[in-house]
């Protein structure tokens, strides 16, 4: 191959490679163009890799014309890359235009569980008539649960919870520590600590071992309510509990008591309100009765009251126990319990 015709040749290749080199409009064609005319294999690169073949003055001057060429196309690669993906920016900044004057696309963000939402309102309202609010442990011993509630061991009252015993035994081989069945214990450590007069509100979790169904779980829910001093009557009890339903499920609602019974209390009486779904005319919620039970309450037991060290002849006072799914249930028409703790999102985000 002549000096002049490898010259040539170069000359041709490098024109053709900048006519093509104009009309790529892609990264993925200017990857493309450089491997044909700048790779390994590509036709300058052959070129020069064949002057070795050549005169030395031959070899000379096409290699200057090689190198020369290289470098342009080099040159105007980068260039035409650069113009390329500036392209390609302004394309999509087109066709996908952002208005910032939009609010930007909110964050997920978590929100209490519907049971607390309820724990709270229910406390809030209590705290509002002038009771504070207390908490205690869940695994609790036999004295607080039972003993101190007037149901000693041989009660037939202990029937009535399905208890969960702690694998604990002391020296005389009684088994005293147990899941809570009930948060009344507090009751009991409260006057331990404190002298009358006593308002409190205990929120907390409670366990019993019994099968679950749409209205029973073995772990739920409960605030207790114990008020304490001189002369505290029934008609207390009766008004503190109408002004948290009223508050609660609406100025509108009807109280009814009934008495009832439970071991700590004397009298008992559970508090039923008129039922919401059909304004006490009987229906499905109501169990066609009209009204709906919340809670149980009553005035306290002489005996508890002496066991708090309060002398029954001066102290009186009174105690209330509500589920807060019970009334969350009733409150939003929920028919299952579960659903509260299947951790089902679809449901939970209802609230």
């Amino acid at each position: 191959m002549a000096s002049k015709n490898s010259v040539a040749i170069i000359n041709e290749i490098q024109r053709k490679a900048l006519a093509d080199l104009a009309s790529v409009s892609s990264i993925y064609e200017l990857q493309q163009w450089k491997v044909f005319y700048l790779g390994r294999n590509g036709k300058l690169t052959s070129i020069l890799r064949n002057l070795r073949t050549l005169a030395p003055e031959d070899r000379r001057n096409s290699g200057i014309a090689g190198n020369q060429a290289k470098l342009l196309l080099e040159e105007e690669f980068n260039s035409r890359v650069m113009e390329v993906e500036k392209s390609s920016i302004s394309s999509k900044t087109s066709e996908d235009s952002i208005d910032v004057t939009m609010p930007g696309r909110p964050f997920p963000s978590g929100g209490l569980h519907v049971i607390t939402q309820t724990l709270r309102e229910v406390c809030g309202i209590f705290t509002s008539m002038g009771f504070s609010v207390a908490e205690g442990p869940e695994i609790e011993w036999d004295h607080y649960n039972f003993e101190a509630l007037n149901i000693p061991k041989d009660h037939p009252a202990r029937d009535m919870w399905n208890t969960l015993w702690v694998d604990f035994t002391d020296e005389e081989g009684n088994h005293p520590m147990l899941l809570r069945t009930h948060t009344s214990p507090m009751q009991a450590r409260i006057m331990e600590n404190n002298t009358p007069p006593v308002r409190v509100v205990i929120p907390g979790k409670c366990y019993r071992f019994e099968a679950t169904d749409a209205t029973h779980e073995w772990h739920f829910y409960q605030i207790e309510g114990l008020a304490i001093d001189k002369g505290i009557t029934f008609a207390d009890l009766k008004g503190t509990l109408y002004e948290f339903a009223r508050r609660f499920f609406g100025e509108e609602r009807r109280v009814r008591f009934r008495c009832d019974y439970f071991p700590f209390v004397e009298p008992g009486v559970d508090m039923s309100i008129d039922c919401f779904r059909c304004d006490g005319q009987g229906c499905k919620v109501c169990r066609n009765t009209g009204w709906i039970e919340i809670l149980g309450a009553g005035m306290v037991h002489p005996k508890v009251l002496a066991g708090f060290g309060c002398d029954p002849k001066e102290y009186t006072g009174f105690a209330f126990g509500m589920g807060p799914e019970r009334i969350t249930m009733l409150r939003h028409g929920i028919e299952d319990i579960r659903h509260f703790y299947t951790n089902d999102l679809r449901f939970l985000e209802q609230f």
